[in-house]
């Protein structure tokens, strides 16, 4: 094998630090340090994620609305008839979607916590904040986990 001897560039497979053009100091590989800053963002957005799920389902476990109309035994022809009145303006007669979404099937994209939120909470826009007694959610939400 031969050796540069005295060369400004390395012979090919030959390893040297790489120097700064204008300070001359040896320039340090940084692809470790980026791959560590990037796992180090990863795993802390991971955890942040984590830590927020668990607050938000800690928050509606307590709230005392959520928890007496999950307690309730939903009656399906009841929840149909109330949302007829209240709902099928925007979503339609049959659940269909309008101005708002197609619910068939959104009682397996959402648990019952979530979907008693997203309609008392309104925080959706056009869709308004709407409050029900307990057992009229428990109605509405037997009448969602039919619609298929």
């Amino acid at each position: 094998m031969s050796r540069n001897l005295g060369g400004d560039t390395p012979m090919l497979g030959e390893v040297w630090p790489r120097r700064h053009p204008l300070t001359g100091s040896e320039l340090l590989d940084e692809e470790p340090r980026k791959r560590g800053l990037i796992t180090a963002l990863v795993v802390l957005a991971v955890v942040a994620l984590v830590a927020m799920s668990a607050l938000v389902a800690s928050a509606n476990s307590r709230d005392p609305y959520v928890t007496s109309s999950l307690e309730k035994v939903g009656d399906q022809e009841h929840g149909s008839k109330l949302f007829l009145i209240n709902c099928a303006g925007c979503h339609g007669i049959a659940a269909q979607g309008v101005v708002g979404p197609n619910l068939h099937g959104v009682s397996q994209r959402k648990n019952d916590s979530a979907l008693i939120q997203q309609v008392i909470s309104g925080k959706t826009p056009p869709m308004p904040s709407f409050q029900p007694d307990p057992q009229s959610m428990a109605d509405l939400l037997a009448y969602l986990h039919e619609l298929q």
